[in-house]
């Protein structure tokens, strides 16, 4: 066993606790990793403990004398058991000794650019913090530098050479937190003083005359402006309440425009000139581990934008080749919001209670048809919540995931491995469901799968891409379902489409014309297929009856003018406009003979229901859309 023996060395005064041990400046660090800093000599144990004045060498001694005694025991532990140091000071005394230098995370502040390259909640978890980067070498502070896992995974994040450093025990959750908080805070002041525009300009300036000669040299240059641009424009959609954001170019050497979609309607962002184009659509592409050389094909991802701004918000990212060899790129904004009450997306009375009546059944198949973007996935999360009292088993397939819900299971379908809607609803039904959401009928063997599963028990929701109710119903016959067991199942159809609301700020009201009056009339009545003077007289008394005046007098909400609330657009936000084909028995005859889309309409009209135009323009009385704007999203 070798001798711990410590040698008493005089001391006019006792060094400062720790002093030589533990680095406090950025210099000092580089200088240890480079071996040029005047580290502690190496002394065994005792000695590094009695010379740095974190034990008695009498303690040193007895613990010494222990060791002889009994069974052998690491030096340390004897120590630590019989309380002659603290477990802190052991750490560093050993780190000390195996050359690792350590460092008070509190006196050594961390560099934005390598704080950047180790998001927060990774760093959390693996308790680390990144502090200095030079060159091709990263430093980092670890609780424990030995661990290998978490050697690897942040060279594998970072891509750099890790230079491992010891976290001055107690120094590190709380260097952490101060650390990210403030890099937040310098985005945040970086976005308050400069807009996208300037960003723009600054951008320019350090691209240079590079062009697309290097697109990693381009990013590498400019990383820091590129990123606070996109970090921008991402921010800017979110406050606009943009659905999706685009970036095109027609040539490669032409702008690259980015627009805007608010409302269901596209305008310009911003312009750039064709020599950003290749850094904006790469730096996409890296935030969402898409291959960045890769410009042939389409590719689609997802971008976490909380991994880089404060928004909790994510991004479905396409990237479609175009002519030229110029990328465009679509994204597309899923905020992950709670699903709206079924009170709240824009349901008429009429519909709303005829909605519940058929979602309390305990089975049977209930369709929301419309095209891409009409608020279908809103609808079907909004009946979910009313279904989702603890007390039932659902499932989801979505593709993507674009409302989360507390309660429900929900999984995301990728085609690339198999995973479809079919596969998804063949699973379900082993998993004991009560509810089943499927996000789409694509095919005849989703459809039939959700037949025989409605069939079977199971209460089923899905989505079409069709135009109306009664158009549905005939779509789905002709892929190929069986009609006596898709007339059994069916519960209902519900179609939407979705109305940009009149500003509340600066709208304009005012008497309805006869002209204006004339045109609601016709468009209502034509819906219906029943044109009559009669009916015309008696729609017309009902309204000045219902959302008339004292005298009878029809007031129509117009567009205004625009103001900084709508954007100076003159509308602000959307609703949903509705028409809800309930299965009868007359309904069951018509799809099991196979019937026209038509006469499912005209049986369904008999039957009380109203089309999405007579819908919408209830809505346009009611004071909260325009004429022009039910015309233009309903057909007659």
């Amino acid at each position: 066993m070798e001798n711990n023996t410590v040698q008493s060395t005089p001391h006019a005064c006792p060094p400062p606790r720790m002093d030589g041990l533990v680095l406090r400046t950025p210099a000092a660090v580089w200088d240890a990793i480079r071996g040029d800093h005047p580290m502690a000599p190496r002394h065994r144990l005792g000695e590094t403990l009695v010379v740095h004045g974190l034990s008695e060498p009498a303690d040193i001694e007895r613990a010494l004398t222990l060791q002889h005694q009994g069974q052998p025991r690491p030096l340390g532990q004897i120590l630590l058991n019989e309380g002659m140091v603290v477990e802190d000071d052991l750490k560093i005394a050993l780190a000390a000794m195996a050359g690792m230098p350590v460092v008070d995370c509190m006196a050594v502040p961390p560099q934005d650019d390598a704080l950047m390259l180790v998001p927060q909640t990774t760093a959390e978890r693996a308790r680390v913090l990144p502090l200095l980067r030079e060159g091709s070498s990263l430093v980092v502070a670890m609780e424990d530098p030995w661990h290998r896992a978490t050697l690897d995974e942040l060279r594998f994040l970072s891509n750099l050479h890790i230079e491992p450093v010891m976290a001055l025990p107690g120094t590190l959750a709380q260097a952490q937190a101060n650390a990210y908080e403030a890099a937040q805070q310098r985005v945040r002041g970086l976005h308050a003083r400069t807009d996208v525009h300037e960003l723009a300009a600054e951008l320019a300036v350090e691209l240079g005359p590079n062009h697309d000669d290097s697109v990693k040299e381009v990013i590498t240059e400019s990383s820091s402006t590129l990123v606070r641009l996109v970090n921008t424009m991402i921010e800017d959609a979110i406050k606009r309440n943009a659905s999706d954001i685009h970036i095109e170019a027609s040539s490669p050497h032409s702008k690259v425009l980015i627009r805007f979609r608010v409302d269901g309607a596209l305008s310009v962002y911003l312009e750039l000139p064709s020599e950003y184009r290749s850094a904006l659509v790469a730096r996409l592409k890296i935030m969402s581990d898409l291959d960045i050389s890769e410009r042939r094909k389409p590719q689609g991802g997802k971008i976490d934008f909380s991994r880089f701004g404060d928004a909790k918000v994510e991004l479905r990212i396409v990237t479609v080749p175009t002519t030229h060899g110029v990328e465009d790129v679509v994204l597309r904004l899923l905020s992950g919001a709670k699903p709206l009450p079924i009170e709240q997306i824009g349901l008429s009375q009429s519909n709303l209670e005829a909605l519940r009546k058929i979602i309390a059944k305990p089975y049977g198949l209930v369709l929301v048809c419309g095209p891409t973007g009409c608020g279908k996935t809103t609808s079907l999360h909004s009946v979910l919540r009313e279904l989702n009292q603890g007390d039932r088993k659902i499932w989801t397939a979505e593709d993507p995931i674009e409302i989360s819900q507390q309660g429900l299971c929900q999984v995301q379908v990728n085609a690339r491995i198999g995973w479809t809607f079919a596969a998804a609803m063949r699973t379900f039904l082993r998993a004991d469901p009560d509810v089943i959401m499927i996000g789409e009928m694509r095919d005849s063997e989703t459809a039939n799968i959700a037949i025989e599963a409605s069939l079977t028990g199971h209460l089923v929701f899905s989505t079409l891409h069709t135009n109306s109710a009664a158009e549905s119903i005939a779509r789905l016959l002709e892929i190929g379902l069986d009609p006596f067991n898709f007339s059994d199942s069916l519960l209902a159809v519900l179609a939407q489409r979705l109305v940009r609301r009149v500003c509340p700020s600066c709208g304009v009201t005012a008497e309805a014309t006869q002209t204006e009056l004339d045109v609601m009339l016709y468009e209502y009545l034509h819906s219906a297929r029943d044109v009559s003077e009669s009916s015309r007289a008696t729609l017309l008394a009902s309204w000045r009856q219902q959302y008339g005046d004292a005298q009878g007098r029809i007031h129509l909400r117009h567009r205004g003018p625009g103001c900084p609330a709508c954007n100076q657009r003159g509308y602000k936000g959307r609703m949903g406009i509705h028409e809800l084909l309930v299965s009868d028995d007359a309904i069951r005859v018509h799809i099991r003979q196979r019937s026209s889309a038509l006469e499912i309409l005209q049986t369904s009209l008999k039957g009380g229901m109203r089309t999405l135009r007579q819908d919408g323009i209830d809505k346009v009385l009611q004071g909260h859309t325009d004429v022009k704007e039910v015309l233009a999203a309903s057909n007659n």
